[in-house]
């Protein structure tokens, strides 16, 4: 197993893609560590594994995390204020986004640290002119958001290139899949069209719906960011990390409710088109990822959200209030 008896470091460990990875890397042998405040991750991910972990409860950007640090060899730096919040609060989003990510990476710089993986955000892209996007396509800060994981990758590459921390840098899409629960105010478009499908209630889309992304199913996105933490070649790299197929929203909606409600007519409505994410289209260029990090993603669309509607099945999200549905 690539990460048997390595002691490895997760933040944001109790969130959507953090817990997913931590029980990926629990499975592959790992001595896991977890760092999370709470703030939109929750402790019920982690319910399974929970007596298998050491966890810190504090954010990324406290002293506290760095005597957490002393026999890490391996950082999954995932801790972030997503695009919603981001616009609530742009000071806690510099904070945990730019703050957090400046003291991690800082404390790593008289440590010996095998590798430190960065997760930004597609979301950096904004409305790019050349389709597929590749790595090199010119930044646009259209939200908040976007402007601080852009920060965060340069503080990465500095320190890289002052320090030689081997640092490798992953740009997820929109990523879906089990334990991205619609508990969460922020979570994606995905888990809220389910949570609204399986009571029947219409799926609230913002704008048209032509609008475009790039959904990649979490365990695909979790190898390639276990990859990208072993390969001497990812070092100081920059990777999308997508499927390089673009769905619309509409798309989506249509088959999310065949899913859940097969042989009824899908029920939507349309909303005034929201500022924040206000991206047309958006499907990556994944070759790099192809090429250096020998990653594909597996799960197509439809294989991925039945198995997310699987996962939905399980849980008990009856008490909960009705949810609108916001895109990411």
């Amino acid at each position: 197993m690539r990460f048997a008896g390595r002691t490895v470091l997760v933040t944001g460990g109790a969130g959507f893609v953090g817990s997913n990875l931590v029980v990926a890397l629990l499975r592959e042998g790992a001595k896991v560590k977890v760092v999370d405040n709470f703030f939109t991750g929750n402790l019920e991910n982690l319910k399974e594994v929970y007596d298998k972990i050491e966890l810190l409860e504090c954010s990324v950007s406290s002293s506290q995390i760095a005597s957490f640090l002393s026999d890490v060899e391996y950082i999954f730096h995932l801790a972030t204020v997503n695009i919603t919040a981001a616009v609530e609060d742009p000071l806690l989003e510099q904070d945990t986004n730019v703050k957090g990510t400046v003291n991690l990476v800082y404390l790593c710089k008289d440590l010996p640290i095998k590798r430190f993986v960065y997760t930004s955000s597609v979301s950096i892209y904004g409305n790019a002119k050349v389709m597929p996007i590749p790595e090199d396509a010119y930044p646009q800060f259209t939200s908040i958001y976007p402007a601080g994981k852009y920060a965060g990758e340069a503080y990465c590459q500095a320190f890289y290139s002052l320090y030689n921390i081997p640092i490798t840098i992953l740009r997820y899409s929109n990523v879906y899949g089990p334990r991205q629960s619609p508990k969460n105010p922020y979570s994606g478009v995905i888990s809220k069209f389910f949570f609204n499908a399986l009571r029947q209630k219409p799926l609230q889309i913002y704008g048209s719906g032509e609008q475009t992304r790039d959904f990649v199913y979490v365990d695909d996105a979790v190898e390639a960011t276990l990859r990208a933490a072993i390969l001497p070649q990812a070092v100081g790299e920059v990777f999308n990390i997508a499927t390089g197929k673009e769905t619309s929203i509409n798309e989506l909606a249509d088959i999310i409710w065949s899913i859940v409600n097969p042989g009824k007519k899908p029920e939507k409505v349309y909303l005034p088109k929201r500022k924040i994410d206000s991206i047309e289209r958006r499907v990556l260029n994944i070759d790099k990822a192809r090429k250096l990090l020998s990653w594909s993603p597996k799960t197509e669309l439809k294989e991925g959200l039945m198995l997310t509607y699987e996962w939905f099945k399980e849980q008990n999200f009856d008490s909960m209030a009705y949810l609108e549905n916001e895109q990411s």
